[in-house]
């Protein structure tokens, strides 16, 4: 079996901006007490510029991976692959930046609070390194359920 060419294996490893664009709220306290950790940032600009600079960015540019990269059978299985799962990882970290803002926001800063963004945004981190390092390889990045509801949806 051959391995998919190099301009798939980035396009696919791309796609995972979508949701750590969306993890970065979570690591606010954390960028405070480890300052090189902002460096984690910078790959995660420009789509946070486009985000912001177009009303509604954040559902346009879902909208527009999952219909012109995910249902295209033209395009290569491995970016569809990809773009889907960053897609519900994405849908994962949106709903609970909106739970974390109604149901915590009120408890305000402090320690437990913290401590719950922290773990989510690390975790987010780590689920979007193992997931980069896969597609560079030219790999699914098997990640449990998720995989599993990707490969259901994709035909």
């Amino acid at each position: 079996m051959q391995d998919p060419p190099i301009w798939q294996r980035l396009a696919a490893a791309l796609v995972y901006l979508l949701p750590w664009s969306d993890a970065l709220q979570f690591g606010r306290s954390l960028f405070g007490l480890f300052p090189p950790l902002q460096w984690a940032v910078l790959p995660a600009i420009p789509l946070l510029q486009l985000q912001q600079a177009i009303p509604f960015g954040g559902l346009v540019l879902f909208l527009l991976l999952f219909l012109a990269v995910v249902r295209n059978p033209r395009v290569p299985y491995l970016i569809r692959f990809n773009a889907l799962q960053a897609i519900l990882i994405d849908i994962v970290l949106v709903l609970l930046g909106l739970a974390f803002s109604i149901l915590l926001a009120p408890l305000g800063p402090n320690f437990a609070v913290r401590t719950l963004e922290n773990t989510v945004f690390l975790g987010a981190l780590l689920l979007v390194l193992f997931a980069v390092i896969q597609s560079l390889r030219g790999k699914e990045a098997d990640i449990p359920t998720v995989s599993e509801a990707v490969r259901m949806q994709i035909f």
